[in-house]
C-alpha cells in the first residue's frame, strides 16, 4: 500500500537555493527540496499552486516529498 497523499498549497519558494515551502490544508507548514518535486521541479511551481504530496523523514525532520499539481478536472 501506498503512502497516503496530504494536499496543500505552495507558500514560499526560493528556486535559486532549490527549496521551498507549502502548506497543507491543515494549516501544516512543510520544508521541500526540488528533487522532491515531479516532473519540471521547482520551476514548474508557483506561490498559489495547489498540489498533492508524501512526505518523507529525513535528519532534519519531516519533510515533502513526490510533489505534484493536482487535478483541476
Amino acid at each position: 500500500m501506498g503512502a497516503m497523499t496530504i494536499h496543500g498549497e505552495i507558500v514560499r519558494l526560493e528556486p535559486s537555493r532549490g527549496f521551498g515551502f507549502l502548506r497543507d490544508d491543515r494549516h501544516g507548514d512543510w520544508f521541500f527540496v526540488d528533487a522532491g518535486v515531479r516532473a519540471g521541479g521547482i520551476a514548474s511551481l508557483w506561490v498559489g499552486a495547489r498540489v498533492g504530496f508524501t512526505h518523507e523523514r529525513t535528519p532534519n525532520g519531516p519533510r515533502a516529498t513526490d510533489i505534484h499539481h493536482e487535478s483541476t478536472e
